[in-house]
């Protein structure tokens, strides 16, 4: 059996007391396709590259959203942080999710991104940047992402949610080749 990608200890380890300033500010969004009681949540996390070379976890948006308000929340995010794009899995949601999310805000910068692995196996390359200390969590509560995180094995029964909107964010800063910024979907 796989073990646990993040622990406490760990995230407590790499916990930013300052902030840069950053070079890219991203929105991740992992899009629950339906809304009711036993919907997943849509996972909106805000992360940033900072001058550094360092990666912040600066926002925790993710909520159980009808996808108009999640929309509305990731546009929102998208200005008040002046991130420099969207990036949103769209497995279940395809072109939907943007055609969604350009209705509410034409003007975003918007990636489309589809997972062609595992999420345990998507989210490792980015549990080894925390590992490495490359990743650190604002100091404000971040505490149902964190919490997601220290619970996160493969095969969960329930969503992940946050954490593949983190993993998407991250990815975007961390891995993503220069090449690829301008093109459309991309895979992980």
């Amino acid at each position: 059996m796989k073990a646990l990608l993040w622990t406490p200890a760990l995230l407590d380890q790499y916990r930013a007391n300052e902030m840069p300033e950053f070079k890219r500010i991203v929105i991740g969004i992992d899009p629950a396709v339906t809304h009711h009681a036993e919907s997943d949540e849509t996972g909106i996390i805000v992360a940033g590259l900072g001058a550094d070379q360092q990666a912040y976890v600066l926002e925790d948006l993710s909520g159980r959203y009808a996808a108009t308000t999640w929309g509305k929340i990731a546009c929102e995010a998208y200005h008040r942080w002046q991130a420099d794009r969207i990036v949103a899995e769209v497995n279940k949601g395809g072109d939907l999710v943007e055609s969604l999310l350009r209705s509410i805000d034409p003007t975003i910068s918007y990636q489309g991104v589809h997972a062609s692995r595992r999420k345990y196996t998507r989210a490792e390359p980015i549990a080894a940047f925390y590992e490495q200390g490359k990743v650190h969590h604002a100091r404000q509560s971040l505490k149902p992402l964190e919490d997601q995180m220290c619970k996160f094995l493969p095969g969960m029964s329930s969503s992940p949610d946050r954490v593949d909107a983190l993993v998407w964010a991250l990815t975007s800063l961390l891995l993503e080749k220069e090449s690829f910024r301008s093109y459309g979907a991309w895979q992980l």
